[in-house]
C-alpha cells in the first residue's frame, strides 16, 4: 500500500468513528515528506495536517486562493518545484475543499469587490477569468491543477501528483486524481528507432559483391518511347468579311417652282368713314 492510499484509508476509518484509526509514518519514510497545496480558507486551519495524519515536520503546506494553478510555469509551480528540490518533497497533493468561496465568486462579483477596494478596472488584465483562474467546480479545478503539475517541466517524473477533495465539515478525504496511477501510465509513443541488431541478423553489408549484381544490357534511353512529333496547332479560321456594298448615287431633286405670294392685304382699302 502506498502512502496516500494508507492516508485515505485511515481518514475514512476515523471519520466513521474508529478511535484507533491512525497512520504509521515510519512505514512510509521513503515517501515523506509530502507537499500539499490547499486553499487559503481559514476553516482549513483546524483540519490540516490532522486529516492527513502526519506530523507537522512531514507536511509542507503551500496555500493560495482556491488552490489554483494557472500554468506549467506559474509562480505556484515554482514553489512546488522548490519544495521538492530544496525541502525534499517526495509526493505532491493538490487538495480542494467543499463550499469553496472562490468557486462561488463570478467575474462580475469579483470586479465589484475589487472596485470597493479601490482597484481600477483599467489596471486589471483584459481576461480576468484566465488571470485569476476562477472556476465553478472544485473537482474540475483540482483535476486542472494536477494536469498542469504533472506536465510541468519543473516537476520530476518520479514524483506522484495527487488530487484530493476534503469535506470542510467532516474532514473526509476523497480521491480525485490517483497520482500513483498516472505516474505509471504509459508514456506517449515515440518515433521508432532503427533496430540495428535486427539488421545484423538479416546480414551485413560486408558480404555484398558488386559483381553479382546484374544490370540490363540495353543502353540508356533504349527503353524510352520515341517522342511523338508535335503537330502544329491548327490555324484559327479566318472570318471573311464581304466588301461593303457601293452606296447608290444620290437622288437628284428638281428645284421646286417659286411660290407666288399674294399681295398683302391693305387694311385701309375698303375702309369707309361713316
Amino acid at each position: 500500500m502506498h502512502l496516500f492510499e494508507a492516508i485515505i484509508d485511515a481518514n475514512h476509518r476515523a471519520v466513521a468513528g474508529d478511535a484507533n484509526a491512525s497512520l504509521r509514518p515510519a512505514e512510509f519514510a521513503d515517501e515523506l515528506p509530502i507537499i500539499a497545496l490547499t486553499c487559503i480558507d481559514p476553516r482549513l486551519n483546524a483540519l490540516f495536517p490532522n486529516v492527513i495524519g502526519l506530523p507537522g515536520e512531514q507536511f509542507i503546506w503551500l496555500r493560495n486562493a482556491g488552490n489554483i494553478i494557472t500554468g506549467t510555469l506559474s509562480s505556484t509551480m515554482r514553489s512546488l518545484a522548490l519544495a521538492c528540490a530544496v525541502k525534499g518533497g517526495r509526493e505532491i497533493a493538490i487538495i480542494g475543499h467543499t463550499d469553496c468561496h472562490v468557486a462561488k465568486t463570478t467575474t462580475t462579483v469579483l470586479l465589484d469587490q475589487l472596485k470597493v477596494l479601490g482597484v481600477d478596472r483599467a489596471h486589471l488584465p483584459a481576461n480576468l477569468s484566465e488571470f485569476f483562474g476562477t472556476f465553478g467546480s472544485e473537482r474540475q479545478n483540482v483535476i486542472k491543477a494536477c494536469t498542469f503539475a504533472r506536465s510541468s517541466p519543473l516537476i520530476g517524473p518520479k514524483i506522484p501528483v495527487h488530487g484530493l477533495m476534503v469535506d470542510i465539515e467532516t474532514g473526509k478525504l476523497d480521491w480525485v486524481v490517483n497520482g500513483y496511477e498516472t505516474l505509471h501510465a504509459p508514456s506517449q509513443p515515440t518515433m521508432a528507432k532503427t533496430d540495428f541488431a535486427t539488421m545484423g541478423a538479416l546480414g551485413s553489408f560486408k558480404d555484398f559483391d558488386m559483381g553479382e549484381m546484374k544490370f540490363p544490357e540495353m543502353k540508356i534511353g533504349d527503353a524510352a518511347l520515341p517522342a511523338k512529333p508535335v503537330e502544329p496547332a491548327p490555324k484559327p479560321a479566318m472570318i471573311t468579311v464581304p466588301p461593303a456594298a457601293t452606296p447608290p448615287p444620290p437622288i437628284k431633286k428638281s428645284p421646286l417652282p417659286p411660290i407666288k405670294m399674294k399681295p398683302p392685304l391693305n387694311p385701309y382699302k375698303d375702309f369707309r368713314r361713316g
